[in-house]
């Protein structure tokens, strides 16, 4: 089958791999439909992380089951389903807990694991033809039958439930207000969250004019980092407030500022322009080996914190992969009852064969590209 493969720094390539096959009873052969360009993989891509030559990448899948396992008992052959990109075995203690991003049994070592990515698992991705789900009957959700709302759907994936959960880990409550920095398509989803979830205002940071457009297209208030210090423009809008009430950090550690590699400059922000006793929620990836990091304690996941105003400003943070599972299921139904519309962040749905040129082009921030579906 074709897949798009990890070759190098900066260099993706289609190729011809094995079909993947059942390989336990729990397993399902999924043939997939739409696939997606995560930020998370431009951390591969650019190679930023410790990720070698050969990974399928492709960790936001949707398709239709066309083989299951013996033990397989909920799902059957012609089933619509979505998979988190966090795989799950159900009955780990964090699984049992909600906490589907941690499993503890499928990737030893490690709590948790996920298709196509770095350090999560033996699990091949799923941009290709075809995808293996392992404990399909947990990792699984059934759609619609049909092609209904096929971008919208695609979404519950990754960056809609990540974005309401960076809103969730905030501490947010309806009626307050939010910044949330990086207009990129997890950001977009926090505010798209925020406001569903009934914020006050919404700020949106970012220096991508076609971002922050899609932003204020939404209702969100567009701060552009290249206009001034973001912190300033944020707490000018909340004069007396002290700040926002809740922040998102939608970045991670590839954060910059003044056109160079600054890792923490997100979390610094947010610290400052988030006014006492608020909350911060970090759904931006941060990781423990960087290898393209600016100095030695970077390169180690290691970055300087203010700690010293986020104690006496009595902050609080919440961070770490987003347990899809918790939401994925909620998030489907207010799609399919057309409350919720999230593929407004959609950009670009290409062939598996067009991959490498979307990568180069998504990766550069040009022609608009935000987010890109595959469509094997």
């Amino acid at each position: 089958m074709k897949a798009v493969v990890y070759k190098e720094p900066f260099k993706v390539a289609v190729e011809d791999v094995s079909r993947p096959k059942i390989q336990h009873a729990n397993d399902a052969i999924v043939r997939i439909s739409t696939s997606a360009i995560c930020g998370s993989d431009l951390h591969m891509y650019e190679g930023r992380t410790s990720a070698k030559p050969g990974i399928v990448f492709g960790h936001e899948n949707l398709g239709i089951i066309e083989e299951v396992g013996s033990g397989v008992t909920d799902l059957k052959i012609g089933d619509r389903v979505v998979m988190p990109f966090n795989i799950g075995c159900g009955h780990c203690r964090n699984c049992e807990e909600g906490n589907t991003g941690f499993c503890t049994n499928l990737n030893p070592g490690f709590a948790g694991a996920a298709y196509g990515y770095v350090g999560m698992g033996p699990f091949m991705g799923g941009q290709a033809e075809y995808l293996r789900v392992p404990y399909a009957d947990f990792n699984a959700l059934k759609l619609p039958a049909g092609d209904s709302h096929e971008k919208d759907f695609a979404l519950l994936t990754d960056i809609f439930p990540t974005g309401w959960d960076g809103v969730t880990r905030s501490g947010f409550k309806p009626g307050e207000t939010i910044a949330i920095f990086g207009a990129g398509p997890v950001g977009l989803m926090a505010a798209y969250s925020a406001k569903l979830r009934g914020a006050s205002k919404i700020f949106s940071v970012d220096i991508h004019r076609e971002r922050l457009d899609k932003a204020k297209s939404i209702g969100a208030i567009p701060i552009n980092r290249d206009e001034g210090d973001p912190v300033e423009q944020i707490l000018g809008e909340t004069e007396g407030e002290g700040g926002v009430d809740r922040g998102v950090d939608a970045v991670g550690y590839q954060a910059a500022a003044s056109g160079k590699d600054v890792p923490n400059s997100v979390l610094m922000s947010l610290v400052k322009a988030v006014r006492p006793t608020g909350g911060i929620g970090a759904p931006g990836l941060y990781v423990t080996e960087d290898p393209g990091a600016p100095d030695e304690y970077a390169k180690q996941g290691v970055l300087p914190f203010p700690i010293g105003m986020f104690f006496e400003k009595g902050l609080t943070m919440g961070t770490g992969q987003c347990n899809v599972k918790r939401y994925n299921r909620y998030l489907r139904d207010l799609i399919i009852s057309e409350v919720a519309k999230p593929s407004f962040v959609v950009s670009h749905e290409i062939k598996i064969d067009e991959a490498p040129n979307a990568y180069e082009k998504f990766d550069k921030r040009i022609e608009g590209y935000i987010k890109v579906l595959i469509h094997p």
